[in-house]
């Protein structure tokens, strides 16, 4: 029998083989009967809840001897309100949209987000994905930072957004970036395996961790070097993990230009944002099996810091 546990009180279990395999939600959903589902996702999300100390999904698996420990706090009660919020649609069918997401619009709420988030703006433009998945993440299938521009998938129906993040999970869709970074790269292009994790001093960050990160591979190409102290990189990630691309750029001593997290070491005081930019997207639809390769074309801001250094934009490159 699993121990019962005090709502908003910190705890600590430690899992036996009984709970092996169990998903974490449905785990503590056992041990807090007295508390709903929503809240519950909720604070898993929001890293409140850990597992051996790290964030985990709400879909891990347990495993014996593991710890879970955190708390369930008093939440409040955030509803994703229809507003219209700036996005272009890129695909849109009854069953998905692909769309371009600007920079500086957090996709769903969160502490201290809780108007003007993409997930309000989906339920604008479609009513019926308020239904679809998780009450904060209403159609969400994935996430970019808020200040990480492009392209991103919503689902319009439930089957349809569980489908397409078992893509996701199966690295069945192909995702392209494209990326500003500090200094020339001696390789013009390779390939970089590096365990990612939560940082172990700054909980807000992640950091390469080769013992206690879960695998990640980032692929790169330089596209030009710009002022001989830039180069504009197309990057393919073979895993999502967060903050990825962030991570490993400036694991390689390139961070992304006006990123103010990894790359404080520079002077990134000239760039309005993270110059980083979801560029492309390749799947196979969840019901109709057609393939979709949809391109997002660079946000103003990003393209006017590459005129800026003389960048010529070239017909298929970009």
């Amino acid at each position: 029998m699993n121990p019962s546990v005090v709502p908003d009180k910190f705890f600590s279990i430690k899992i036996g083989s009984g709970a092996a395999g169990i998903r974490l939600d449905q785990f503590l959903s056992q041990v807090l009967p007295s508390v709903s589902r929503a809240r519950i996702s909720t604070s898993v999300n929001e890293g409140l809840i850990r597992v051996e100390g790290n964030t985990r999904k709400n879909s891990y698996r347990l495993k014996p001897g593991e710890t879970v420990t955190g708390a369930v706090v008093d939440l409040p009660e955030i509803d994703v309100l229809p507003e219209k919020v700036e996005f272009h649609i890129l695909f849109e069918d009854e069953h998905l949209i692909i769309l371009s997401k600007p920079p500086g619009i957090v996709v769903h709420p969160g502490t201290g987000n809780h108007t003007g988030t993409l997930a309000s703006g989906l339920v604008y433009h479609c009513r019926a994905i308020s239904r679809v998945g998780d009450r904060l993440r209403p159609g969400i299938v994935h996430r970019l930072d808020k200040d990480t521009s492009g392209i991103m998938l919503a689902a319009k129906a439930e089957p349809v957004q569980r489908k397409l993040i078992e893509l996701f999970k199966n690295r069945n869709i192909q995702k392209w970036y494209i990326a500003l970074l500090h200094g020339t790269m001696k390789k013009k292009s390779g390939r970089l395996a590096a365990s990612i994790g939560r940082h172990p001093v700054n909980r807000q960050k992640m950091a390469v961790r080769p013992e206690k990160g879960r695998h990640a591979a980032t692929r790169w190409e330089v596209l030009e070097e710009l002022d001989g102290r830039f180069s504009l990189v197309r990057i393919r990630i073979e895993t999502g993990r967060t903050h990825q691309i962030r991570v490993h750029m400036a694991h390689l001593g390139h961070s992304v230009v006006g990123d103010k997290i990894y790359g404080a070491n520079r002077d990134n005081s000239d760039f309005p944002r993270q110059l980083l930019h979801a560029h492309r997207l390749v799947l196979q639809h969840p019901v109709t099996a057609e393939t979709l390769d949809q391109v997002a074309p660079l946000w103003g801001d990003f393209s006017d810091v590459l005129s800026k250094l003389g960048w010529v934009p070239q017909g298929g490159i970009i």
